[in-house]
């Protein structure tokens, strides 16, 4: 009986994940978090990275490197590149948003591009104009330019998150408002006030989407931060935003209360619990802590102050179980998610350039 009881626990347990991290000069490191060390690197042909995305399907890795502006897809399966290229052309050079998005088919990716011609005297920095860029011909296929009208409307909180229809014919953009764009000519077809959602009496005001929560990402959703503050007393609040592509219907899930130093929000694959790092100071006075929430009564349940670092990065296991404080050094420091406690140090050896993507 025994026996069966610890090879039922055995099956039930999680397996663990792979962890893949952009590293200086220019590679990508896999690491075994069962093994707690690095078992392969993939050598990138276009220079450092600078942020990594998972594809929906969780089967590539898309890298954007900083050198020239490029782009290289990593199979998971194989650990390999099957394709890279540079949208940097002599002395025109293309600053992108690394919030971009693939077509159903990962064949082209919607972006927006900043054009930058470098002269004699002087750089000529271009208007930012909606991008698609042609994955297997390795260049960019069409431009348009960002009416004067909502160039400066996605301020506030985060960079900009691009999702598109399951059909490819609709583009959605994030920020203060949501824009919905026609993919074939990316004319706006809808404006979507975020501070006016369906239910009267819940108006909020200086609303912003973040960054994507990837860890619980679902097609047809935008799952993502949000920060927003009541119209009354401007008390200002972050949370989980879920925003339907089809029914175009947004739900706000507030968490706690919003601070200028958060890092993150990690997500356990239950979606049971959320850890955020908040940062208060500067330099020499500067103070981290860990903060947990229950998702289920979006309370805080337990804080722990760590050791700072005075750049880092916030990740979590595959599992849910540990916390990850890296980037901008050579380790990884461990935490214990349940109890908020540090455990151990991985030693990668190698300088880490801040981007992570964990594969289950």
């Amino acid at each position: 009986m025994k026996l069966v009881c610890i090879l039922a626990a055995l099956s039930a347990a999680s397996p663990a994940a792979t962890l893949f991290l952009g590293a200086y000069p220019n590679s990508v490191l896999v690491f075994d978090e069962s093994k707690g060390q690095i078992v392969d690197r993939i050598p990138l042909e276009t220079g450092l990275p600078r942020n990594m995305r998972l594809s929906l399907d969780r089967k590539q890795i898309y890298v954007y490197t900083l050198d020239h502006n490029g782009i290289e897809i990593i199979d998971v399966a194989t650990r390999k590149v099957t394709n890279h290229f540079v949208l940097d052309n002599g002395n025109k050079r293309y600053r992108f948003d690394e919030g971009g998005v693939l077509d159903p088919q990962n064949k082209s990716l919607y972006t927006v591009t900043t054009e930058i011609d470098k002269q004699s005297d002087r750089y000529e920095i271009g208007r930012p104009q909606y991008t698609v860029i042609d994955v297997a011909a390795q260049k960019i296929s069409k431009t348009v330019p960002i009416s004067r009208e909502d160039e400066n409307s996605f301020r506030g909180f985060g960079r900009a998150g691009f999702e598109i229809s399951s059909d490819g014919k609709y583009l959605y953009q994030f920020r203060d408002r949501v824009m919905i764009l026609d993919t074939s000519d990316f004319k706006v077809v809808d404006r979507l006030d975020l501070s006016k959602p369906e239910v009267p009496g819940q108006e909020m005001e200086n609303v912003g989407f973040g960054g994507e929560l990837e860890s619980i990402a679902e097609p047809g959703r935008h799952i993502a931060l949000f920060n927003s503050s009541d119209p009354i007393v401007h008390n200002r609040v972050f949370g989980i935003a879920r925003f339907d592509l089809s029914t175009r219907h947004v739900d706000y899930t507030p968490i706690g209360p919003s601070v200028n130093g958060m890092t993150g929000l990690q997500v356990t694959p239950d979606r049971k619990k959320a850890y955020t790092v908040v940062a208060n100071g500067t330099h020499g006075n500067k103070r981290c802590e860990f903060w947990a929430f229950d998702l289920g009564t979006n309370r805080i349940t337990q804080t722990a102050e760590f050791a700072c670092r005075a750049r880092f990065s916030f990740g979590i296991s595959g599992d849910g179980k540990k916390l990850y404080i890296y980037a901008a050094g050579f380790e990884i420091e461990v935490y214990d998610a349940a109890t908020l406690k540090y455990e151990r140090t991985w030693d990668l050896n190698n300088d880490l350039t801040g981007p992570m993507v964990v594969v289950q």
